[in-house]
């Protein structure tokens, strides 16, 4: 067990809340920031988040402020939770915050869509961090905050970050891994919410297994083609950022993204399903910037374009479906 530390998370959404609470009961001492005071105030009084993760208890010494100086008070480690839609603006406010003294651990799984970065990049752009990780993995938060055995993977391009990140939030239900491809491991917890949607869409129109099969494994292809244009390990998308955590969002019933496009399989539009959702389905934005990867690094990329196209172009999705079930024939 790691070291008691002082450890500020940055986002009060399920997965920062999970976090924290992980953390918590490793001893570490917790404060968890949230943008909106009235809610946190409501949390603080509750010890529940009732928005975004319901019926799981947050200990009393776990710390609620939307205070970011208060927030930064001793703090050793940040771990960054916001959305990555909302990211950039969140960063700008912290200039206060101790980045060149803690490690930061980004565990957002998102591309930016204004730069199209991964979230580490855009991280470094805008606050001057040292020492930097990402924690990506199958790791749906109610699971985890239920105690329910998980393995995700901590990447850094320095050793003692990684490391240090893996012993911080290792417990005897929760294991980590180390990895020196942060690339490829925020890329695959990025892109397969894309292939979720689409999973879920398959869900909502009624298909079976074999095309969602089809779609999860035809997609980690697109996922793996690029992330090579983009520099990262190939052999990084059938470990645990990227085929682990495609299994767990393409098929869980838990999975935000691939709630959405069930929805959307079920005749509703983008804004009817994503209007009424208290959390953020991190596919819907990624959609868009995966897409326009695509055609930055020329990589050929049908079933992301084909979810592109659906939500951003209004396609009808069976339409969609049978548009890729006839493009030219050719080997796997």
């Amino acid at each position: 067990m790691a070291k008691p530390r002082r450890v500020t998370v940055l986002g009060d959404g399920g997965w920062g809340t999970c976090l924290g609470v992980l953390l918590s009961a490793q001893g570490h001492r917790v404060t968890l920031w949230g943008a909106f005071a009235d809610y946190v105030e409501e949390t603080r009084r509750s010890r529940e988040n009732l928005k975004f993760l319901p019926g799981v208890r947050i200990p009393a010494e776990v710390h609620l402020t939307a205070d970011l100086a208060e927030s930064w008070d001793g703090c050793e480690v940040v771990v960054v939770a916001v959305p990555s839609q909302y990211l950039r603006s969140v960063l700008r406010r912290c200039s206060g915050g101790p980045w060149q003294k803690a490690l930061v651990v980004s565990v957002v799984k998102g591309i930016d869509p204004e730069s199209l970065q991964r979230m580490s990049e855009l991280i470094r752009g805008v606050v001057p961090v040292k020492r930097l990780a990402v924690l990506s993995g199958p790791s749906i938060s109610y699971e985890v905050a239920r105690g329910v055995p998980t393995t995700v993977v901590a990447a850094s391009e320095d050793p003692a970050a990684a490391r240090e990140t893996q012993e911080l939030f290792t417990t005897e239900r929760f294991r980590v891994y180390t990895s020196s491809d942060m690339a490829g491991v925020e890329l695959g917890g990025a892109l397969k919410n894309v292939i979720a949607i689409a999973c879920g869409a398959a869900d909502g129109l009624g298909f079976g297994t074999n095309t969602k099969a089809a779609l999860a494994t035809r997609g980690l292809v697109e996922m793996s083609r690029l992330g090579a244009a983009m520099e990262a390990d190939p052999k990084t998308f059938f470990g645990l950022s990227g085929l682990g955590d495609l299994i767990t969002t393409c098929f869980s019933a838990h999975s935000r993204n691939r709630r959405v496009g069930e929805e959307i399989g079920r005749g509703k539009t983008v804004a009817e399903v994503t209007g009424g959702m208290q959390q953020v389905a991190e596919g819907v934005t990624t959609a868009k910037s995966a897409y326009q990867l695509s055609k930055k690094h020329r990589v050929e990329m049908p079933i992301t374009a084909a979810v592109y196209r659906v939500l951003f172009e209004g396609k009808p999705a069976r339409e969609t479906v049978r548009d890729l079930m006839l493009r030219d024939l050719k080997p796997e």
